[in-house]
């Protein structure tokens, strides 16, 4: 099933004339299915491909707009992450296949057809963020954080001005070790 499931991502490129295409691809759970040891099971949205192809290059821009399920680092509670991303990859024709960066490739002339899916997969990944806190966690309202300030911080001020009755015996007894 996982082959089968990614032969939709095809695209016969020996057969396009030079020129602009557009495709459309729905992903759901059984695209996720497909590869092995996925930090996603479940998933579903469209993924929108722009391919212009020239004599020397294919350009492809990819509209990325899904919603994948995550679990929250904290809670272990289920969420739905919306990934909306949009990313470009250049494929140069030539000798043999290679990877010179993240976004420029270079594939064999007599190169037959392309499998979008890889390249798709792996810019939903990276969309991911490390820390996946589940929304009611937000993130500037963090409460559980450790204070490590007074409540007054005025008090920790060298120019502020405080009475030495102020001050806890206990530290007052540090004080006259200067």
């Amino acid at each position: 099933m996982a082959k089968r499931e990614l032969e939709q991502f095809n695209i016969d490129i020996f057969k396009l004339k030079s020129g602009n295409y557009d495709y459309q691809f729905e992903i759901g759970d059984a695209f996720f299915d497909a590869f092995e040891e996925s930090l996603v099971e479940k998933g579903s949205g469209i993924v929108k491909v722009s391919l212009e192809k020239t004599e020397t290059f294919i350009k492809l821009n990819f509209n990325i707009d899904i919603s994948v399920e995550l679990e929250c680092d904290r809670s272990l509670d289920l969420f739905d992450y919306a990934i909306s991303t949009i990313k470009e990859l250049i494929l140069k024709f030539g000798d043999e296949d290679e990877e010179i960066s993240e976004e420029i490739m270079i594939i064999s002339r007599d190169k037959q057809r392309i499998n979008l899916a890889q390249f798709i997969y792996e810019f939903i990944m990276v969309s991911i963020p490390m820390k996946k806190l589940h929304p009611r966690f937000n993130e500037e309202d963090d409460s559980d954080a450790l204070i490590y300030s007074s409540e007054d911080e005025s008090e920790d001020t060298p120019d502020s001005s405080s009475d030495e009755d102020d001050i806890d015996p206990r530290w007052q007894k540090l004080k006259n070790l200067k």
